[in-house]
């Protein structure tokens, strides 16, 4: 029989947001048992851009626990061990595949449920991914997409594997822009796609974008 938990406030991700909400809850001396924080990633909360920057370099690269939350901020380096002593459980690999909001009440994929007074829902953007539009081929494995730290991961290996090798990177904002350069910094040849006139359209002029 799948088990249950019951908590007063459920932290839903695993990202920045979720990791700078538990340093606010430990400020506002939230008890130990009353939070916890649900995750389908294997890690406490850690600072994603530096999936974009320097976890890709090919010296000297970025890697946890170098970036959990909250550093970006300039605060305390969130260990999973500030976690136990805060009383906050850190629940890891662990998928919610519904939420009903009537009973307050989470379950994963696993089939465990988890009641809530108080949900926090902190799991941010998703990746628009090729399958989504039906485009053949769209799981290559030489496809791959940048989120997580699963993903970046992939992303290491692939450049490993083919070094000095050729890149198209679908997207012109900053994440794009960031992922192109560290692709050059590791010798690959980049070509940039998207629908803008100009790179970084939302944050850049046209004369500043001919820049980069």
């Amino acid at each position: 029989m799948a088990s249950e938990k019951h908590f007063k406030y459920v932290i839903l991700g695993g990202g920045v947001a979720a990791g700078y909400a538990a340093r606010e809850f430990g400020k506002q001396g939230v008890q130990p048992g009353e939070l916890a924080i649900i995750s389908k990633e294997s890690v406490a909360p850690y600072e994603r851009p530096a999936l974009s920057k320097g976890y890709l370099f090919p010296q000297n690269a970025a890697r946890l626990p170098g970036f959990h939350t909250c550093v970006g901020g300039g605060g305390e380096k969130l260990l999973p061990e500030w976690y136990t002593e805060k009383g906050i459980e850190l629940i890891l690999s662990t998928e919610i595949v519904k939420a009903d909001l009537a009973s307050k009440t989470l379950t994963s994929a696993a089939g465990a449920t988890f009641t809530y007074e108080t949900l926090l829902i902190a799991t941010g953007s998703s990746t628009i991914k090729l399958i989504d539009f039906g485009v053949q081929g769209a799981e290559s494995n030489n496809i791959l997409y940048l989120r997580e730290i699963d993903d970046a991961d992939k992303l290491v290996a692939a450049m490993q594997a083919k070094k000095d090798g050729k890149a198209v990177v679908v997207g012109g904002g900053y994440i794009g822009l960031e992922l192109s350069a560290a692709l050059k910094i590791n010798n690959f040849d980049v070509t940039m796609v998207y629908p803008e006139p100009w790179c970084s359209k939302s944050d850049c002029s046209c004369l500043l974008s001919l820049f980069f």
